[in-house]
């Protein structure tokens, strides 16, 4: 008999978890493995379960960071930091390392401090957490859209879109920024935050980026520079507006560590300004505009007879500091020697304070992130459960929030799953099958 075929017997509640992606099976693991007499089903709308997973971090699913420290490691999530410091203490990310090696999958951590299986293969992460279900006894069906969710007298109708309705004593949301699933639970009393993209990188038409794409700077400034407007006033500056580190250049204009965490940070602020913003962007990191002007004084010295174009800063790509001689109208056979003092501030200005023109976002890879989602002030943390609708749970993405690229997202899966599967089983324990909790 197959997982999905399997008879309601001597089952003492029924718990619904709709999606099947990373929170939504988490959720329901740890539902099954805390109370055995739960029949628990997972609902998927697709056709397959833990889509996002498989095609997470190139293929290779970066599951967690390596940040062991709840007080740090919430300061890598532009919303949610304050929900999530309590949830981080109960389930972080030494927890999910210890939980998949518990299941056969070791993690390695590479230098930036993201988290991967040693197979360097997604699918060692999902199949894990396909068997983890079915030694569980989780329900697994896919193709099995919702169209509504009712709740009245204690316990959940579900409605699949096929006309078949499950009764439910408890229900997790963790269907991710589904647009039908934010009308649910508003019509089950909870307010939303609007949803906007986040983790994007930025659409940059520029001449100095032209045929440049694949090149990377390692250490970069990015500061974004928002119309007056949208900034809320003359001279205010919007939170989180620069970041430093590595900046890739793209087809479309900049990508990159550094480019994604400003656009996670900035998230609203970019929506409001319709994508149309400044980029100041010092290729030199930290570096002052007297520290760069002093570095061309130094290869105008060591470099007297060579052309300006190919002699430039050790840490700029050479394809790109000869893109950035060109905007500034220097030859590219002008030597060193002849430069005069004009073209050099010009440089100084290209490279520690260049300017683009943002004029769009594009989603980084397959991979997307939203902000915003069910109002966390609607949610007891303790719990995952609804303040406005007992026995309703939520985890993931639906949640007001998100996180920043390096396997920050995936934590707050793992986590708010963990915790709301715990406390579903704790809660049907308590109140029995077609009891009232409310």
């Amino acid at each position: 008999m197959s997982l999905d075929d399997r008879p309601n017997m001597n089952r003492s509640g029924r718990v619904v978890v709709v999606g099947g992606g990373a929170a939504g099976f988490f959720g329901a693991i740890a539902c099954a493995r805390a109370n055995a007499d739960l029949d628990v089903t997972v609902l998927e709308a697709g056709p397959q379960f833990l889509s996002k997973v498989l095609i997470s971090g190139g293929g290779r699913c970066n599951v967690t960071h390596a940040c062991f420290e709840p007080s740090q490691l919430v300061q890598h999530y532009p919303r949610g930091a304050k929900a999530l410091r309590g949830v981080f203490s109960r389930f972080q990310p030494r927890d999910t390392v210890t939980w998949f090696v518990g299941e056969g999958v070791l993690l390695k951590t590479e230098p930036d401090g993201r988290m991967f299986p040693i197979t360097d293969r997604s699918s060692t992460i999902a199949d894990c957490l396909m068997r983890a279900a079915e030694r569980a006894g989780v329900r697994l069906r896919s193709r099995a859209a919702v169209s509504n969710i009712t709740h009245e007298a204690g316990q959940f109708q579900v409605q699949l879109r096929s006309g078949e309705i499950l009764t439910a004593d408890r229900v997790l949301l963790a269907t991710g920024s589904q647009p039908t699933a934010y009308r649910w639970a508003a019509g089950l009393g909870h307010p939303i935050v609007s949803p906007v993209p986040s983790l994007f990188t930025l659409a940059i038409p520029d001449p100095r980026l032209d045929t440049l794409a694949g090149l990377a700077v390692e250490r970069a400034q990015v500061r974004l520079v928002l119309p007056e407007a949208d900034r809320g006033g003359k001279g205010k500056k919007p939170p989180d507006s620069e970041q430093i580190g590595p900046v890739l250049i793209t087809h479309w204009g900049l990508s990159g560590p550094a480019v994604l965490r400003l656009s996670a940070w900035a998230a609203r602020s970019l929506h409001e300004a319709h994508y149309r913003a400044l980029l100041r962007v010092n290729w030199l990191g930290t570096a002052s505009a007297e520290e760069a002007r002093d570095r061309l004084r130094t290869l105008k010295q060591q470099n007297p007879r060579k052309a300006v174009s190919t002699a430039g800063p050790p840490e700029l790509p050479k394809r790109l500091w000869q893109k950035l001689v060109e905007a500034v109208g220097v030859a590219a056979d002008f030597r060193w020697a002849d430069l005069p003092k004009g073209p050099i501030e010009a440089l100084v200005r290209e490279l520690v304070q260049g300017e683009f023109k943002i004029t769009g976002k594009a989603v980084f890879k397959e991979e997307f992130v939203i902000c915003g989602g069910i109002d966390l002030k609607s949610v007891d943390f303790k719990t995952l459960e609804s303040r406005s609708c007992p026995g309703l749970h939520f985890a993931g993405e639906i949640l007001d929030i998100d996180g920043i690229t390096g396997g920050f997202n995936f934590q707050s899966a793992w986590s708010t799953g963990w915790i709301a599967g715990q406390a579903i089983a704790q809660g049907v324990a308590a109140a029995p099958l077609g009891v009232n909790q409310g």
